[in-house]
Order: structure tokens, then C-alpha cells, then sequence
């Protein structure tokens, strides 16, 4: 009695039965199609670019048309109506992007804040959010990181408003921003 193992070679074998075995020269190498290569991808440039990036904007930098009330932050670009503003505030645009700057030093938080910004224009984005805090934790317990990013936003050219985000989006510790749409 045939085992099955054994009925499969034999109808393997009755298969192939005629067929040319096919010559094959060991020296020969196997042919490769040819490989493209990468792009090359310029990294000097990208990096001189981000830092150019954030370079372009000071921390003594004074905006003309700051208007601050106490410690709330406002801002309008010259030439936008101060309904933009108004709207800001009241909460007319959504908020749909966020980032926290808590426990960054001044240098880390302007390089991210300057990407953070080029990435939403990039992608559409016209309402952010930036939770800056309240300097609790930080020398002198002044907000460090507020006072600066009043001056870093008026200096990018894609914003056109900012305005101190509401309680439940972080009060005094973070600001809302509207960036421009084109």
C-alpha cells in the first residue's frame, strides 16, 4: 500500500515527465536590474533653512499695535479689522491644533513655536493654541516664556491675531492664534 507522500511523488514525477531540465552556468551571476539612487537630500540646507527660520524673529522685538490690558495678551495685525479680534476672543474659530511649551527654555520654545507655525500653514491650519504658562515654576515667578511669545508672534508674517485663550483653554497661560488663510 502506497503512502500518500509516495502517490505525490509519483504524480510529480509523471508531471514533469518530458521535460527539459534547464541549464544553468554556475559561473554566470545572477543579473540585478540596476539600482536607482536616492536623491540626495540636502541637509545643510534644510537645517540653515530652520535656522533661518528662527533667526528671523527677536525676543526684544515691540510691536506696534500691541494692545495689553494687565497680563492679557491682544494683538491685530495693521490693516485687519479689530473685529477679527473681537471674534478671537469670543471664541468664533475653532482651536484645531495645540501645543504646550511648559518646562522649555526660551531657545527650545521659539524653534518650536517658528515649526509649530510653518507645519499648521502648511497643513491649513488657521486656529492654534499656544499654552505658554503662568512662570509659577520659573525664576522670579514671572512668566518668561508669555512675554516672549508676544514678540515672536507679531513677527511671523502668517499671524494676524492673537488674543489671551479663554479659561477653560488655559486662561492666562495660554493664547489663541489665528493665522492667515493663504
Amino acid at each position: 500500500m502506497a503512502t500518500n507522500k509516495e502517490d505525490e511523488i509519483d504524480l510529480f514525477r509523471e508531471a514533469i515527465k518530458g521535460a527539459t531540465p534547464l541549464k544553468i552556468n554556475p559561473k554566470k551571476k545572477e543579473y540585478k536590474a540596476p539600482q536607482k539612487k536616492p536623491k540626495p537630500v540636502p541637509v545643510n540646507f534644510i537645517r540653515d533653512e530652520k535656522q533661518a527660520l528662527i533667526d528671523s524673529i527677536s525676543d526684544y522685538y515691540e510691536p506696534l499695535h500691541d494692545f495689553e490690558n494687565s497680563e492679557e495678551l491682544i494683538y491685530i495685525k495693521t490693516g485687519y479689522s479689530p473685529d477679527i479680534l473681537k471674534k478671537l476672543k469670543k471664541g468664533y474659530w475653532v482651536v484645531q491644533k495645540s501645543i504646550d511649551l511648559h518646562g522649555m527654555i526660551s531657545d527650545e520654545a521659539k524653534s518650536y513655536v517658528v515649526k509649530f507655525i510653518t507645519e499648521c500653514k502648511k497643513n491649513n491650519i488657521r486656529c492654534i493654541r499656544i499654552v505658554h504658562g503662568k512662570g509659577y515654576n520659573s525664576k522670579n515667578k514671572e512668566p518668561v516664556l508669555k512675554n516672549k511669545l508676544k514678540h515672536w508672534l507679531a513677527q511671523k508674517e502668517e499671524v494676524i491675531a492673537y488674543a489671551q485663550a479663554k479659561a477653560h483653554d488655559g486662561g492666562g497661560g495660554a493664547v489663541i492664534v489665528l493665522l492667515d488663510s493663504h
